[in-house]
């Protein structure tokens, strides 16, 4: 079996799960609890796929994730960050290794400061119109997807694309 077809299919499946978080995100202001723990027990299969070790590789991962749920945690506290936010990002850490994660972190800051700004200003326009808001939700989770995607073309489009031209039935 080619592993390596494996770990991109895996991880065309973690795409499209962070798509699907989003779209709820926005639909409903929830990122639901089956969603989270289907990306988080996939992670054993794309470690094995990857070739990942348990030590410290695993290890790692999943002192990663802890982590990311603590500080998410405390971020939810501050009523910075939403519970669904919280839970996808740790179950997302499984995934990642540390370094790509703190890049991906990095990037959904800046998307949701973007993302922050926009809502406001969409939220003070809608008052002045006299239309009933109630109370602005920022949905973090499309701001999650849309970093995720351009992390996973970055970091895994060219490998996937060669294993793709090396793997082809047609060449």
């Amino acid at each position: 079996m080619n592993t390596a077809l494996v770990t991109y299919g895996l991880l065309c499946c973690l795409a499209i799960a962070v798509l699907y978080a989003a779209f709820t995100d926005i639909r409903s202001r929830k990122i639901t609890n089956r969603l989270t723990l289907s990306v988080a027990l996939s992670a054993p299969a794309f470690w094995w796929a990857s070739g990942l070790s348990l030590w410290p590789g695993v290890a790692i991962q999943i002192a990663l994730a802890v982590g990311m749920f603590f500080f998410g945690a405390l971020m939810f506290r501050f009523r910075q960050m939403g519970g669904g936010d919280v839970k996808l990002l740790t179950a997302i850490a499984l995934w990642l290794p540390p370094m790509v994660f703190v890049a991906l972190m990095l990037m959904i800051c800046i998307a949701n400061g973007v993302l922050t700004v926009a809502m406001i200003q969409r939220h003070r326009k809608a008052k002045r119109r006299g239309r009933d808001v109630g109370q602005l939700q920022i949905p973090y989770g499309v701001s999650v997807a849309v970093c995720m995607l351009v992390l996973l073309a970055a970091k895994y489009g060219p490998g996937l694309q060669q294993t793709l031209t090396t793997n082809s039935m047609l060449s």
